[in-house]
Formats: structure tokens, sequence, C-alpha cells
């Protein structure tokens, strides 16, 4: 960890790296993807739902195959990197500030013989440790709310990124007309002053350069996901009491239903963005769903 990164990306870093997030994630949250799944019915499986959101998001960027170098940034335990290694060949950077989930990651990329196609690199999306125009495609799913400095995340991706090539993403968000004050339960349990909105993305990757091709809004997904995950941890809180703290499952239950309050009341939108930086003549090219 450098002096560069914020002290939310410190904080999140701390966070992950601890025994009881590490455990909890990888049991309760389905393992290989920690992020929002996309449910055909409340109570589907946690880990059905978010391969569902991987796949989702791989189908609307179009042509991926072992040429497409892709950037995955807040990779986690790396589930979508394995996805687009197995299914399309490519070779994928997967970026993350955990090294506990790193090298969870790593262990998984061997099991499934796809190490040599996914390098995954400790280091933080606020300063990424790789050359301009790198990569055709950068990926992240519900990572950059963690950063205290979004504008600098949002900045290093259309750096990387090649003429033509494109950003697709997931992000908890606050809805732009978010009355002040109702999300600090929220910001509180996860040591931050604000969430992004869609206009705030809108407005700083359009200053970048950078042009919105789609916005799948699946809001109401953000709800259902952490009410399946809260309902989970309740069913088998017993079980995962002999490896988590009980302190720790207590917060854990209230932070969860501050976000199922805040998503049902509307004052939160989560869903897939894609942007394409213009340019270039790639063999493959993104459009909207």
């Amino acid at each position: 960890m450098t002096s560069s990164y914020s002290i939310a990306v410190g904080t999140a870093r701390d966070y992950y790296n601890s025994d009881d997030a590490d455990t909890f994630y990888s049991t309760v949250w389905g393992g290989e993807d920690i992020h929002i799944g996309l449910y055909e019915t409340p109570d589907e499986s946690i880990f059905d739902a978010g391969r569902r959101t991987v796949e989702r998001m791989a189908d609307s960027v179009h042509n991926l195959d072992v040429e497409t170098r892709v950037l995955d940034i807040g990779a986690g335990y790396g589930g979508a990197a394995r996805l687009l290694a197995s299914r399309y060949g490519c070779p994928v950077a997967a970026l993350n500030l955990s090294e506990k989930e790193n090298e969870r990651n790593r262990q998984m990329n061997r099991q499934q013989g796809l190490d040599d196609l996914i390098d995954v690199v400790d280091g933080s999306f606020e300063d990424l440790p790789f050359s301009d125009t790198r990569f055709d495609l950068v990926w992240s799913q519900d990572a950059i709310l963690h950063s205290g400095n979004r504008r600098k995340v949002l900045e290093e991706v259309a750096r990387v990124l090649v003429p033509g090539g494109c950003f697709v993403f997931t992000d908890p968000m606050q809805s732009d007309d978010c009355p002040p004050g109702v999300l600090q339960p929220i910001l509180e349990r996860i040591h931050l002053e604000t969430l992004g909105s869609p206009d705030f993305y809108r407005q700083t990757l359009t200053a970048l350069d950078m042009e919105e091709i789609s916005f799948d809004t699946r809001s109401e997904m953000l709800a259902t996901h952490y009410a399946r995950i809260y309902d989970e941890l309740t069913v088998r809180e017993e079980e995962i009491a002999q490896k988590v703290s009980r302190d720790y499952i207590e917060r854990m239950k209230r932070g969860l239903q501050h976000w199922v309050d805040g998503g049902r009341n509307g004052y939160l939108v989560w869903g897939i963005f894609l942007f394409r930086k213009p340019g270039g003549s790639p063999q493959w090219a993104a459009s909207a769903p």
C-alpha cells in the first residue's frame, strides 16, 4: 500500500483482508462472484444469480475472444475473470486490493487450469500499474464505491483503454435525486462520505471523452440481493458463527438491512453501464443489449 492510495481504499483493503470478511464472503456470498446478482426468483441461489450478472455483462460486449485483453478492477475472488478466460479465451489482468482474496483467486485459477490466462495483481484502481492504451476492455463489479477518489479511478480506466475499447461496470449508486442524509447508515458502515450516482458517472466519463453505449438499469436487484444475503446468513448463522465472530455477524446483518431499506425506498440505483472510448478499429465492438 502506497501513500498515493486514498484512506477509503486503505480501509477497504484492511476490511477485505480480515479473517471474518474473507470467511463470510467465501462461504455466504457465493465464493466466486462477490457482487450483486440478477435473480429470477427471490430465493434463487446466490451463486447462480451472481454468475448471471457476469454473463449479462459479457453478453453486452460483442466478439470477445483470445485477442481481447481484459482488465478487471476490484476483481475479488476472480469469478468474472475465470468466466471470461474459460469461455472466450481472454487474457485477464485481475487487479484487487486484498492480498487475501488475491491468494484465493490464484488458488482457484490453478485448480481450474486457468492460471496461464489470468494474472492476479495486488494493487489499487486509483493508481493502475499498467501503461497507457494497454487493454481492450476494462471490467468492474460493485467495487468503485470503495474509492475515495472515483474520478481518479475513471481517469485511470480511460488512460489504460485502447481507442475503441470499452468499459463495462456495475456499482451501487445513490439515485440522482436522493435526499440528503437518508443513506448515512450505509455510508457509515462502509466508511465513505458519498456514493456515486448515474449522473456522476455519465458526466465524469463524458468529460473523459467516453461515449455511453447503454445502461441496463436493474435497481430492484439491489434490494433483492441484499435481502437474499441476509436470509442466507440468518439461516446459516450457527454454522457461520463457528468461523466468524458474533460481533461481525450482527454488524453485517444491520448493514445488509440498511442496503435493503435504501433500495426499497428508491434511494439506490444499480445496473450495468457500458461506455466506449472513441477511435480505433477493434476487431470486436460493443453495443446496447
